[in-house]
């Protein structure tokens, strides 16, 4: 149960009724009520807009509906106290009963706990990673990989039907220099001495890739001209690159749905097709662009380009789809891949891209209003840089990465759930530091410790809770138990915050914003600890009381609830749930 969307049904339900009876005016749009944990816990459970957003259109003082809606709200079930705060804001209080009986809904679902109807299963694509495939993945892929893969898990758990998807930018400029790259390792295979260019990859990564090029093919493309050896170079190189990224990913615990090619958009005519669609609105045009503003870049030159009107859509310039020599630019291509995402049913679109490529954000968003009339939308999610620290030192580049360190380093090093919950303890746009030593100390300091230490606290107590009961320890069992003994402030404090999760969990798909799942699981595992040390201080207040087998079922229910609650929430993480902590 959402408590808070419980609550908005019941306010919404007396807010028509008092409609009926003629206290307000027909016609009043209740879309904007919500029901949410007031600012100060102190002044209740709930509270409600509902006499702010309908003052105006009701023509009546916020104070005036915050009193018809007060008066219907006391007498009903589980509330004890409903109050008027500031110019019309209601607050309500509810009785422990209603709180404690959240446990029964939380041992109920299991590690189900929170899931959600909300997205209505709306088909949606997060693409996601989508490197290049010219080497392995490095660490800034890595925050991209599992924010959007947790982004993915929450859009799932909010009722969505998500599609993971990675595009493959298997055209262009990049893969031949890959190719040119691979076959200088080729030509190292069969025995030459190599030294390798500026402007090729240098990564030991590719001393395979000659490898198979040589196994596959001999010496034969030696004699081969560049455009004959170039894309049997390319093929190879791609096919091994993209095996190399699978591998990483699969480290990662990510695998995607679809892997899209770029090159199928242009061998298929696609893009054609889709700048055709746009010219036959009227959205394609022949024209000269200003100069960009400052330091005119050395390649610039005033010449009729063909250019789509994104000025039309709230983008700041129109923007080219050509480039001087006639192939089409990277922009053109990307609009031919959205319309396709949009073809394939896809109106709710979510991209999840580097920080640099933020610039890029509005033409893309122009671009598929364009293509979708307005059906579609695209949100993208920027991923800022990680720094990568040793000791408060920053790490230096893997050797065989050639410039950077790549993935398989950190997860190697650490651990794929380290990696995955620290990835997600900073908002998506705000940079992140990752240091080594410290997201494997075992401290508060230290997120995924801290959160993985209360489950395995908890697994530990009800692995030895049925030694001191002296039966076993069944689910049947805990979730008979009496919880009228739950009155401590730290339990129900707890309890609450149970309560709060399937909420977070709807918030966070619909902002798109995974990070919530990471932050409310430190402050759920930081009430438990707390509780945990108040038994140690008050002996009255232990999870086990030797001489009160219903007080002690009530509180093994309620930290069960607890470890549900955080193995629902690292699942959506993509991070198993310590069992104990070594």
């Amino acid at each position: 149960m959402n408590v808070f969307n419980y609550f908005e049904v019941q306010i919404i339900a007396v807010l028509e009724a008092l409609t009926r009876e003629g206290k307000l005016p027909q016609g009043l749009d209740f879309t904007r009520v919500t029901v949410e944990p007031p600012r100060d816990a102190n002044h209740g459970d709930l509270s409600t807009n509902a006499a702010m957003v309908l003052a105006k259109p009701a023509a009546l003082a916020p104070r005036a509906i915050a009193e018809m809606l007060a008066e219907r709200l006391r007498p009903l079930e589980s509330v004890t106290e409903v109050s008027i705060a500031g110019p019309g804001f209601i607050n309500l209080r509810l009785d422990d009963a209603f709180w404690c009986a959240r446990i029964a809904d939380v041992l109920a679902a299991g590690p189900r706990y929170g899931e959600s109807t909300a997205g209505q299963g709306l088909r949606t694509n997060v693409e996601y990673v989508s490197a290049n495939p010219t080497g392995p993945m490095h660490v800034g892929h890595c925050r991209g990989a599992v924010f959007g893969d947790a982004l993915a898990s929450l859009l799932v758990k909010a009722g969505y039907d998500v599609t993971r998807e990675y595009y493959i930018n298997d055209a262009g400029g990049q893969v031949d220099v890959l190719a040119r790259s691979a076959y200088l390792r080729y030509r190292e295979a069969l025995g030459e001495t190599i030294s390798i260019p500026e402007g090729l990859y240098p990564g030991d990564y590719l001393v395979p890739v000659g490898e198979r090029l040589k196994a596959e093919h001999g010496d034969r493309l030696l004699s081969l001209d560049e455009a004959e050896w170039l894309p049997i170079a390319r093929d190879t190189a791609i096919d091994a690159m993209m095996a190399l990224i699978r591998e990483d990913l699969a480290a990662l615990g990510i695998a995607h749905d679809v892997f899209f090619s770029e090159r199928t958009l242009h061998a298929s005519g696609r893009v054609e097709e889709t700048l055709e669609a746009l010219k036959a609105k009227g959205l394609i045009y022949q024209g000269v662009l200003a100069p960009p503003k400052g330091k005119l870049p050395d390649d610039w030159e005033e010449r009729p380009q063909t250019l789509f009107r994104s000025t039309d859509f709230g983008d700041d310039v129109d923007r080219a789809l050509k480039k001087s020599d006639g192939s089409w630019t990277y922009f053109a291509a990307d609009i031919a891949y959205h319309r396709d995402k949009y073809l394939r049913g896809f109106r709710n679109q979510i991209d999840v891209w580097g920080a640099d490529h933020s610039g890029y954000i509005t033409r893309m968003q122009s671009a598929v209003k364009a293509i979708s009339d307005g059906n579609a939308a695209l949100d993208v999610k920027i991923c800022q840089l990680v720094k990568l620290f040793r000791r408060g030192e920053p790490v230096r580049m893997s050797k065989r990465s050639g410039s950077f360190v790549t993935l398989r380093d950190v997860v190697d090093e650490v651990g794929r759930d380290v990696v995955r919950f620290m990835m997600l303890m900073r908002k998506n746009d705000a940079p992140l530091d990752f240091d080594f030593a410290k997201v494997t100390e075992q401290s508060k300091d230290n997120p995924v410790f801290y959160v993985q230490y209360a489950h395995a606290r908890i697994q530990s107590v009800l692995r030895n809770a049925g030694k001191d009961l002296g039966e076993e320890l069944t689910p049947a069992l805990l979730a008979g138990a009496g919880l009228s003994g739950l009155r401590d402030e730290a339990e129900l404090a707890l309890i609450k915050w149970l309560a709060a999760f399937p909420r977070q969990v709807e918030l966070g798909a619909e902002a798109h914003e995974p990070h919530r799942i990471a932050f409310y699981l430190y402050d759920l595992a930081s009430m438990f600890h707390s509780l945990w040390n108040k038994g140690k201080d008050d002996p009255a207040l232990r999870f086990i009381i030797a001489d009160d087998r219903p007080l002690t079922l009530a509180r093994l229910a309620l930290i069960s609830a607890v470890g549900h609650v955080i193995a629902s929430g690292l699942a959506i993480l993509g991070v198993e749930p310590a069992q104990e902590m070594r």
